[in-house]
């Protein structure tokens, strides 16, 4: 009460009314986002709903205030930025409220059927004609064991690593939300006992409100740390071909489904927005909304996602119809899958190289078997997380995701700006997007880069990788990092005259030193997202500004570098794989695109149409 009174009579606060339109409410994603924004401005600031009072930097705390559409809080704020924050995270919120929109129910086929009728929403469509198995899981403990501070930090690593996997697919925001979430809850608890109270405290709030399906989070969180503890729990999968039944399921169990016999899923108590819905539609698998209770364990069913219903006692009529359709829907999917590792040609027969952006070992396996001819930016900081990694498990590390393919870009650690390193002292800068980032950690933490060219060189074993520096503004920088990796190979005698060098096409000068790079580097590849980013002077994470990314200026720019270069041209940046874009790339010349792993085969499809 003491709190509430200072903030609500206290000296010259800034305050707003927030207004609550998103269909969804205010839950974990939007707020993850909010939260991290609030984070940046150095004045308290909470927010009041309902005579109650909580901190706007906590997830954890914002999320107690069950904010459903129609609800409005009071965001409060003092300090000497209160005004800025306030306007910052007003404009933040507005943002958030109209990209947040609502998961429309999928339409169902008109389809008839002779057995029993059990109607549910669609949250996956496909057909599966299995007997049903409910959920069971068993517990058990692991020889490996953590205390809970490592535990913790195990976990929220895991979430930054499925995040970057991820970053480019609709499911990749879960990740960065629940490790927000996860981050907030355990800020300062020093036991597992008092975080499993938070949790279910936490889960309370929720308990009864239209987010109610969010508390799946909190025990997907829970259990992820549980596991690392050596409090192991796992699904009892079947060991056939199957439907299976479960009240809910967590969201990092989706990725053991999609790797198991399980076909179609029905779930009882989810949300068509719950990140278990979203994960579900990501992997393709054929799921239901539905009350299941008066399905026999073991029965034969038929699960029509396209229909919206299940089918229990079929009759051989609805169980023929059910193949038939089912066999036209494998037809087309392995078409597609079959389709996926033909070259991507347009129509007048051009080919265009379709190569990967990928982060580790899982993702390399991902876009080789998705069709990707190589990598075209291996981002290495995905190993460079909370504590550094030695030589040998750096080398480990590039050596098993090299074995992946023969053409391979990798990326030198591109820190500094929106993305640091808790072990990696960086001066505090007012712009760090324009100070130490990129290729300008080899003049400041040299002793860190010759251990990762080290690293590269050893796993490279005298292959043509390609090591491309980011953030390159000048020659003179591309030299010198240049210079300092062949001193490395030398230094520990490395053969690396088969490897290649070349830059990211990231900052605007290097538009107008195309034809003095084309003497010393070896390729290019244009980071769209950067490179829009300094040519209209605005942050791409800016909660507020935003630029077009399809500008004419954009497109403008890459063509300046496809009609100056005299060397390999690619493009790595989230526009290579974008729709309306692929189309116009190809038009001014570009005949190499990386994208993640997941866009391999509709990029692949929209350039065939090209």
């Amino acid at each position: 009460m003491l709190q509430l009174f200072q903030q609500l009579f206290g000296k010259k606060p800034h305050t707003i009314q927030l207004h609550i339109s998103s269909a969804n409410g205010f839950h974990l994603r939007p707020v993850a986002e909010f939260v991290n924004t609030a984070k940046t401005f150095a004045c308290d600031i909470s927010a009041l709903h309902q005579h109650k009072s909580v901190s706007a930097k906590s997830v954890n705390a914002l999320l107690s205030l069950g904010l459903e559409k129609g609800d409005s809080f009071t965001l409060l704020a003092r300090g000497k930025d209160a005004k800025v924050a306030t306007e910052t995270l007003q404009a933040l919120f507005a943002r958030l409220m109209q990209e947040d929109k609502e998961v429309s129910t999928l339409g169902k086929e008109t389809k008839v059927y002779d057995g029993q009728i059990i109607e549910g929403e669609i949250i996956s469509r496909g057909v599966v004609i299995a007997p049903v198995c409910r959920y069971a899981e068993r517990e058990f403990a692991t020889e490996a064991r953590l205390d809970f501070s490592e535990a913790l930090a195990k976990s929220l690593d895991e979430l930054e690593i499925l995040y970057l996997a991820h970053k480019e697919e609709e499911n990749g925001s879960i990740y960065l939300a629940q490790k927000a979430l996860l981050h907030a809850i355990a800020d300062d608890l020093d036991s597992f006992e008092t975080f499993e109270l938070t949790i279910a405290e936490a889960s309370a709030h929720l308990t009864g409100s239209k987010m109610a399906s969010k508390i799946i989070d909190y025990q997907d969180i829970l259990r992820r740390v549980k596991n690392h503890m050596g409090i192991k729990t796992e699904m009892i999968l079947p060991e056939t071909s199957a439907i299976l039944l479960a009240e809910d399921l967590l969201p990092s169990q989706i990725t053991q489904l999609r790797s198991s016999r399980v076909e179609g899923v029905v779930l009882k108590e989810t949300t068509l927005t719950s990140h278990t819905a979203i994960l579900l539609r990501a992997a393709g698998i054929p799921s239901l909304i539905a009350d299941y209770s008066t399905v026999e364990e073991h029965s034969r069913v038929i699960l029509d996602a396209n229909s919206g219903m299940i089918v229990s006692k079929p009759s051989e009529k609805d169980l023929t119809e059910a193949e038939k359709r089912k066999t036209e829907d494998r037809k087309q999917r392995n078409i597609a899958a079959n389709k996926r590792f033909e070259k991507a040609l347009t129509r007048t027969q051009k080919q265009i190289h379709i190569l990967s952006n990928v982060t580790d070992i899982d993702s390399a396996k991902e876009a080789r078997a998705e069709g990707a001819e190589g990598i075209g930016l291996l981002r290495t900081e995905f190993l460079f997380k909370n504590r550094k990694p030695s030589l040998e498990e750096q080398t480990k590390a590039y050596t098993e995701i090299f074995s992946c393919f023969e053409n391979i870009t990798v990326r030198t650690l591109d820190v500094g700006g929106d993305k640091k390193l808790p072990y990696l002292t960086l001066q505090e800068e007012d712009n760090p997007f324009l100070g130490i980032r990129g290729i300008r950690l080899f003049k400041t933490h040299p002793q860190l880069m010759e251990e990762q060219l080290h690293a590269i060189f050893l796993a490279a074993n005298g292959r043509p990788i390609k090591v491309m520096f980011p953030m390159v503004s000048t020659v003179e920088e591309f030299m010198h990092a240049k210079a300092f990796a062949f001193r490395t190979a030398e230094k520990y005698d490395l053969d690396i005259s088969a490897m290649l060098f070349g830059i990211m096409v990231e900052v605007p000068s290097v538009l107008f030193l195309i034809k003095n790079f084309n003497r010393v580097t070896d390729f290019y590849s244009i980071g769209t997202n950067d490179l829009t980013q300094y040519l209209f002077a605005i942050e791409r994470t800016h909660p507020s500004l935003k630029v077009d990314e399809h500008s004419s200026v954009v497109f403008d720019a890459i063509k300046t570098v496809i009609d100056q270069a005299d060397k390999p041209v690619s493009i790595c940046g989230e526009l290579a794989a974008d729709p309306k874009a692929v189309g116009t790339l190809l038009k001014i010349g570009i005949e190499t695109l990386s994208v993640s792993p997941k866009r391999i085969a509709a990029t692949k499809e929209e350039i065939r149409h090209v």
